[in-house]
């Protein structure tokens, strides 16, 4: 099922998932979790979904996780490192993005994300860093 207030909140803080499609299933301060569905113009050669795809899944996924863990009177986080690990190729169906704080303070906030396909395989695993601004 669709979050749609969480689907907004991405489209709106980030207009360009909107364009990639991106659709959120869930989000809250402790998980956050979206998708997008394969399709052909996003892809590579061979049919798999474009690792730059999965990274704008994960960021976005992260980004928004990051920003819901924000100390008391600050505004907003960027992605000052973000590290990924490509495990496998999607080519059907969904790649499914679901973020969790590891750790959330003052400066910095560091968020890990994992990026699944439908039959619930690991395709990425992300750990990025937001700073806190």
């Amino acid at each position: 099922m669709i979050d749609e207030t969480g689907t907004k909140l991405f489209h709106q803080s980030m207009p360009f998932t909107e364009r990639l499609g991106v659709e959120v299933l869930e989000h809250g301060p402790e998980l956050v979790r979206s998708r997008i569905a394969w399709d052909e113009s996003l892809c590579t050669l061979g049919g798999m979904l474009h690792g730059g795809v999965l990274m704008s899944l994960a960021d976005a996924t992260g980004a928004v996780c990051a920003f819901l863990n924000l100390p008391e009177g600050k505004q907003g986080t960027t992605t000052v490192e973000s590290k990924s690990n490509f495990l496998r190729a999607v080519r059907s169906g969904h790649a499914v993005a679901t973020a969790r704080p590891l750790h959330a303070g003052r400066s910095f906030i560091v968020v890990e994300t994992e990026v699944r396909d439908d039959a619930d395989k690991l395709v990425a695993k992300v750990t990025q860093t937001q700073a806190v601004l």
